[in-house]
């Protein structure tokens, strides 16, 4: 298996503060905005996100969050595999918000789409967004798009992109594997 460095601490930290201030020029002042961030590692990315947000970029503001399991909204499951949901977090309702799904890797679309089938839970928003940190791109099987993508990296079939995130795995860090080799 051959492994590829496509983005290390360094670079990841720019395409954060890119990503935040992108949010920031469509959405300031944030007030009937909500970040969502898809478990497990969209919630990583939403809450750097989050912490750039409020930090550096709008003090003294904060930034609506929400965390969304979507295990029972998958059509990809295996049968016969014991399902382990994690936690769902939102506000109280989503209703004419605008929400920004935020997710670590766009592939092909299955995830996104048991998202939005989740959301719907919550209320009904006035609009979503797609924020994802890597969207590897020629792979979907669903007509969905990103409207702010960190990375966007032509990817085959045989080939794996991880993310690794500090508060899991030591560091940040973005690398393609390769199995074809």
């Amino acid at each position: 298996m051959r492994r590829r460095l496509l983005a290390d601490e360094q670079r990841l930290a720019v395409i954060f503060r890119r990503l935040a201030w992108q949010l920031t020029e469509r959405h300031r002042p944030f007030d009937r905005t909500v970040l969502v961030g898809i478990q497990a590692n969209g919630v990583f990315l939403m809450r750097r996100l989050r912490h750039l947000l409020e930090a550096e970029i709008i003090p003294g503001q904060s930034v609506q969050t929400g965390e969304l399991d979507i295990t029972f909204y998958r059509d990809d499951y295996r049968r016969g595999k014991t399902l382990v949901p994690s936690r769902t977090r939102m506000p109280a309702s989503l209703e004419e918000m605008h929400v920004v799904l935020v997710d670590d890797v766009l592939y092909t679309g299955r995830t996104i789409r048991a998202a939005l089938d989740a959301l719907l839970d919550f209320g009904r928003p006035r609009s979503v967004e797609l924020l994802c940190l890597v969207d590897r791109k020629f792979s979907r099987q669903f007509p969905i798009e990103p409207t702010y993508a960190g990375l966007r990296v032509d990817t085959r079939h045989h080939q794996h992109v991880k993310v690794s995130w500090r508060e899991k795995d030591a560091a940040d860090q973005v690398i393609l594997i390769d199995a074809s080799s």
